[in-house]
């Protein structure tokens, strides 16, 4: 343990790490930037602040304080102590309706804060996209915006009061007209009163330098005001009193259509007296569908407010006349609203990649200019792109004239870093051409700050480092940050990493092959690091379970990233920091669909467990869930299934089973089924075949040995549909009538013998060798099934989801995985494709329950939403993810995560159900938690509508649905 180190653990109440892990998570934030520190500390209060700091300057350490990691230019990054607000100081203190404000400690996420004052009728009106993790603290130090500051202005705006550390450890309370200022900082203004006044452009988005025009006595001496967006080099924030804003009761939003970026930057700023909340706009570009927007090339979108839906829809109905556009749209439904909005909110992460897949970074992320500026600002910014060979699909708030855009930029090679600074310094003199601020949101960090002479001029900038040695003579906070700044192009993350590709088993398609990529992809947006799931999204589940950082989908990314960089991470692949932050991974492909990037942590920690444990031994749970297809089948072929479940019934029996098996001992150990549903099938009695078309339903190991009852139930449906069901590969009995290669293929499969298997269970424990030998030997199983034109329909969304992305992606060398994959479908999409004109059993009943976390992520679930609403089932179900997830819940440790994560959605979704509510669970994983922790049963929807088939309510005939 290091000097360091040890005086902080005696002098500091909160947690010290030193720990590889603990550093690795805060070497980067959402920037280009890279630095490695020495320790990280989750302050407990103020009086631990202050014992870091005083502990810090003695050893001249400095210090950098951090909030939600989001920073864009690389301000939350230091090679010294980083203080972690997250873990303690993230309290809401208080709120008074009345005064309309808060005090918040500088932790608080700001979506808790949002929470906390809806109830009153207000909210704090800047509101970055990342408001699901940013912090208070964070915002005040970056002067964050969002997309309302057209309405509600900044952050600066919205500050009252400071509570405020300075470096040699004095406590301020920072207000108006002087109050808490430091000494000599008043001396500092009046001496320079002139450049103050006429030094700083007038502009809405002006953020990059110090506010020290805020502290003119006209502007009535706001030295909070003047202390926000200072990032972290003034100051640290202990506390802070915030104004609210009445928020409006009713909203629409006016989707207004252009023909391109420039004719919706040019129409902006003319919206503006009509008074809206937000003049956000976008091109198609980052647009993953353009499904449910107005026709255009480019979009603005305009919300308005008012005290009732009438006036709110009539005000953005005006806002539509006013507007010269190709096409418009108004919105007025919440839930259609929050659609459109995701599509904005995302646009950070969307933006890392071109449409080609070229990676893009930032940089360049939120210059800003007067709005009247914003059309001919953006044609310049583009001549300069092309110029440079660059592309870039620049969004934002153009009703501030504040333009985001990630470019191109190659930060992988000498010549392309070399390309990145002249770039950058010929669009500082643009930007400041046009009378803009370098920095309009995200702050100036090491991204900008070199480049604030060619904003403001030498003098101005040596009046910030003037203002700097009154706040923190000795340099301690935050330095290399706004003055005296590290270049432009200095610590770029990608420079650690390896330039050759690493040799890796899966595919990585939409990366080139290439496992750097992959993980590359992680911008650190951090929209994983949510609290709270919203609406169907599942990302990510092991984070709101735990609240640490490495059970994040950033965190992860960040390990993996260390690891390639083989710096602080030194043992590579066999690294057991990067281990444990996987361990509580649950693979549920959450973060494929709901990160912006589509970073896809299942695989990669597949991926991971395969080096790691090649050429050793594994967990014991490896081999008793990763092979439960061998135990299963074996079970099935001895008919010991009655024996299996007596043995398991026995307490001390099971106990030691699961003992040795690796499993959690709250787990109960799952009933095997006294008939396969192979066995079901090969003894049931077949009726004529139908003249409809032909499907192979897939016998997943869950159906086939747990579940049978699902695969009955499907079969029933499936024929009542009037649809022709075989199963692969060993089909008994007379052929289904059919074309003539249809007969031969099937007559082929008749004389195969083997299991078809989709290879997760050995793919989600990364025995990628041997998921590899069984989907080949599927492969070959399937062979006279793919030389036809049926479809396979798989009832497991977690089978249905591996076949779709795991077989070809770890199978990418052989064109039949790409076949087999393409042919997959689910339950609903087979009777949605194949019998459109079937109608299902009106069962009429409301439905519980939370869709399965593969079929979200990998499969979409728009069939299985009108196959329900078709039958009657209403209602919608959760999001998150049940946390069984396989084999994770039953692993030993993981129990109490487990149960966590059904408790973030589905168990209280299921508990507020109406009576007779149907609990959906297509997941054998989803049903068995049900059945565990809630004493309740889940069925599959085929279940629910051969129910309804056997009780006479219809759907044997054939009509519209």
């Amino acid at each position: 343990m290091s000097d360091l180190e040890a005086a902080l653990r005696r002098a500091v109440g909160g947690e010290v790490g030193f720990d590889v892990t603990s550093r690795a998570l805060t070497t980067m934030d959402a920037s280009n930037y890279r630095r490695v520190p020495l320790g990280v500390v989750a302050p407990r209060d103020a009086d631990d602040v202050a014992a870091v700091l005083d502990v810090c300057r003695e050893r001249g350490v400095p210090v950098v304080a951090r909030g939600g990691g989001t920073s864009i230019a690389g301000q939350a990054t230091g090679t010294g102590v980083v203080l972690d607000f997250t873990r303690h100081m993230n309290r809401l203190v208080g709120l008074d309706p009345e005064a309309r404000t808060a005090v918040v400690q500088p932790g608080l996420v700001l979506d808790r804060l949002q929470r906390s004052a809806a109830p009153h009728g207000l909210r704090f009106g800047p509101d970055p996209s990342t408001h699901s993790r940013c912090t208070l603290g964070g915002m005040i130090g970056n002067n964050s915006c969002g997309s309302h500051s057209v309405a509600w202005g900044t952050t600066a705006d919205s500050v009252g009061e400071l509570s405020v550390l300075t470096a040699r450890g004095r406590r301020l309370r920072l207000g108006r007209e002087w109050a808490g200022a430091p000494e000599g900082l008043r001396d500092l203004v009046d001496g320079d009163l002139a450049r103050l006044r006429t030094g700083f452009p007038d502009l809405p988005r002006r953020i990059s330098g110090y506010a020290l025009d805020a502290l003119l006595p006209e502007n009535g001496a706001d030295v909070a005001r003047s202390f926000c967006g200072s990032e972290g080099t003034l100051g640290v924030v202990t506390e802070a009193v915030v104004r609210l804003v009445e928020a409006p009761r009713a909203r629409a939003l006016a989707v207004l259509g252009y023909a391109d970026e420039a004719g919706a930057a040019e129409a902006a700023a003319g919206l503006l007296p009509l008074g809206p909340l937000t003049v956000e706009g976008m091109a198609a570009d980052l647009v993953p569908s353009t499904e449910g927007l107005p026709r255009g090339g480019a979009w603005l979108f305009v919300e308005t407010g008012g005290d009732t839906g009438a006036q709110a829809r009539a005000r953005a109905e005006a806002v539509v006349r006013a507007a010269d556009v190709v096409d418009a749209l108004v919105v007025t439904d919440p839930a259609g609203q929050r659609t459109l909005w995701r599509v904005r909110e995302d646009a950070s992460g969307t933006a890392t990649r071109m449409p080609d897949g070229a990676e893009a970074w930032p940089g360049w992320e939120d210059c800003a200019v007067p709005p009247a500026r914003l059309g001919a600002y953006l044609r310049d910014f583009r001549a300069l792109l092309t110029a440079h060979g660059l592309r870039g699909t620049p969004y934002g708030h153009f009703g501030d004239g504040c333009i985001h855009v990630r470019i191109d930029f190659d930060l992988l090679t000498d010549a392309g870093v070399a390309r990145f600074r002249r770039f950058s310094e010929e669009l500082a003199d643009v930007v400041v051409a046009h009378g803009g601020s370098l920095s309009g949101e995200h702050g100036d960090g090491q991204a900008r700050a070199e480049l604030l002479p060619r904003m403001y001029g030498a003098q101005t900038v040596a009046l910030f480092e003037r203002a700097k040695a009154v706040w923190d003579p000795d340099d301690l906070l935050n330095p290399g940050m706004l003055v005296r700044p590290a270049p432009l192009d200095a610590n770029l993350r990608f420079a650690v990493l390896p330039r050759e590709p690493v040799d890796v088993e899966f595919g990585y398609p939409s990366d080139g092959g290439d496992f750097s990529a992959a993980v590359r992809r992680c911008v650190g947006v951090a929209k994983c690091r949510t609290t709270s799931a919203a609406g169907s999204s599942v990302m990510c589940p092991s984070f709101r379970a735990t609240g640490e950082e490495e059970h994040s989908t950033r965190g992860r990314a960040r390990l993996l990233h260390e690891m390639l960089a083989g710096e602080l991470v030194t043992d590579g692949w066999r690294s057991t920091e990067v281990r444990d932050a996987l361990d509580l991974c649950l693979s549920c492909k959450g973060c494929r669909s709901d990160c912006p990037v589509e970073v896809d942590m299942a695989t990669y920690k597949a991926e991971f467990l395969h080096h790691h444990y090649e050429g050793r031994r594994r967990p014991a749970a490896h081999y008793a869930m990763g092979w439960l297809p061998v135990w299963l089948r074996w079970a099935a072929r001895t008919r010991a299934a009655p024996v299996v479940n007596a043995l398991a019934s026995v307490r001390p029996l099971a106990a030691v089973a699961k003992r040795l098996g690796g499993i959690a001992g709250e787990r109960e150990v799952p009933r095997l089924a006294g008939e396969t549903f192979s066995r079901w099938w090969r003894g049931r009695r077949r009726g004529t075949a139908g003249g409809g078309d032909l499907v192979v339903l897939w016998p997943d190991t869950f159906t086939e040995h747990l579940s049978p009852s699902v695969g009955r139930a499907a079969v029933r449906v499936l024929e009542a549909a009037g649809l022709r069901v075989v199963l692969p590969p060993t089909l008994r009995g007379r052929a289904p009538v059919g074309d003539g290669a249809s007969r031969s293929a099937l007559a082929l499969l008749t004389a195969r013998r083997g299991r078809v298997c989709c290879g997760l269970t050995y793919v989600s424990t990364g025995q990628l060798d041997r998921a590899r030998a069984v989907m080949r030997r599927t492969l070959d199983l399937m062979g006279p099934v793919l030389e036809t034109s049926a479809p396979v329909v798989v009832l497991e969304p977690s089978c249905a989801a591996a076949l779709r992305t795991d077989l070809p992606e770890l199978l990418h060398d052989d064109p039949r995985a790409a076949r087999l994959a393409s042919r997959v479908l689910t339950f609903a999409e087979a009777l949605e494709r194949h019998a459109p004109d079937w109608r299902p059993p009106a069962v009429d009943r409301p439905v519980t329950g939370q869709t399965h976390c593969h079929q979200h992520a990998v499969l979409g679930d728009a069939a299985d939403r009108r196959l329900r609403e078709a039958a009657g089932l209403s209602g919608e179900l959760t999001g998150g993810c049940c946390g069984l997830a396989g084999n994770f819940g039953f692993e030993d440790g993981h129990y109490e995560v487990s149960a966590a994560c059904a408790e973030d959605q589905l168990l209280p979704a299921v508990r507020e159900a109406p009576d007779g509510a149907v609990v959906l669970a297509d997941g054998f994983s989803c049903r068995t938690q049900l059945e565990q922790l809630a004493g309740v049963r889940g069925r599959h929807l085929a279940e629910v509508l051969a129910e309804g088939l056997e009780e006479g309510l219809g759907g044997s005939g054939t009509g519209a649905r």
